[in-house]
């Protein structure tokens, strides 16, 4: 296995429509940031770098000894904003992680990292939780993946797919955690394509991926995560750090 230098950038901006401000609000007495931060530097990488166009965000990484880049405010997408954080860097592998999931599990950072490191013939790679049909029918925040017996996504959609016809075989549904790992060269690829149809109909952008047959990985989690999209996602996670201490 031949190890490549890995990076995990986190894309963080204070213009959340849902929850402004969102990074720098206080979970268990840090900025959410940091919680993400410090997972991610538990991990196998060899770098994490926030990615921002806020010094705010930037000024709060660096009081607490982390690594941050500014990057243009003009950004369509966080994926725009990890390309510019690595450009003239000597990371092969670069990881997304989310800046509103301070209770990611670092294995799952590392279990992503291992399957990019083992198998150079993979292009993307993220991660998929086997959800029940119930809680994902009508959730259409939840982003849903099929893919197939080799692991290679087919379609991720905001519907509950695959679909149970009445007289059908049920099938596993499985919820899309929102980590990418990307090779350079397919990252700076990803970000000079335009829009696709179906990333524009979505409104999911690892759909352009597909649509240019850039393959994305599917790795299997039975672990979880709380997302941050509302304060409401905050007080969940807040009531979880109470529960795990």
């Amino acid at each position: 296995m031949n190890k490549c230098k890995t990076a995990v950038v986190i894309p963080s901006r204070m213009a959340s429509t849902r929850f402004p401000g969102k990074p720098l609000a206080l979970l268990g007495g840090k900025p959410m940031v940091q919680w993400v931060y410090e997972k991610s530097r538990a991990s196998r990488a060899d770098a994490v770098i926030v990615a921002t166009d806020d010094e705010r965000i930037k000024k709060a990484v660096e009081d607490f000894g982390g690594m941050a880049v500014m990057t243009s405010p003009d950004h369509p997408s966080g994926t725009d904003r990890i390309c510019e954080a690595v450009r003239g860097s000597d990371y092969e592998l670069i990881i997304n992680v989310q800046g509103d999931e301070p209770l990611i599990p670092t294995s799952v950072i590392d279990e992503l990292i291992d399957v990019m490191q083992q198998q150079s013939e993979l292009e993307m790679g993220t991660v998929a939780v086997p959800t029940p049909r119930k809680v994902m029918d009508g959730d259409f925040n939840k982003v849903k993946v099929v893919f197939g017996e080799d692991h290679q996504a087919l379609y991720f959609s905001r519907s509950t797919v695959p679909y149970l016809r009445e007289g059908g075989c049920d099938a596993p549904v499985y919820l899309h955690w929102g980590i990418y790992a990307y090779r350079r060269r397919t990252l700076e690829r990803f970000v000079a394509l335009p829009e696709g149809r179906l990333e524009k109909c979505e409104k999911l952008e690892q759909l352009r991926a597909l649509e240019n047959g850039i393959g994305i990985h599917v790795l299997i989690s039975h672990l979880e995560s709380i997302g941050i999209d509302t304060p409401e996602d905050l007080a969940r996670a807040e009531a979880r750090i109470k529960e795990m201490h």
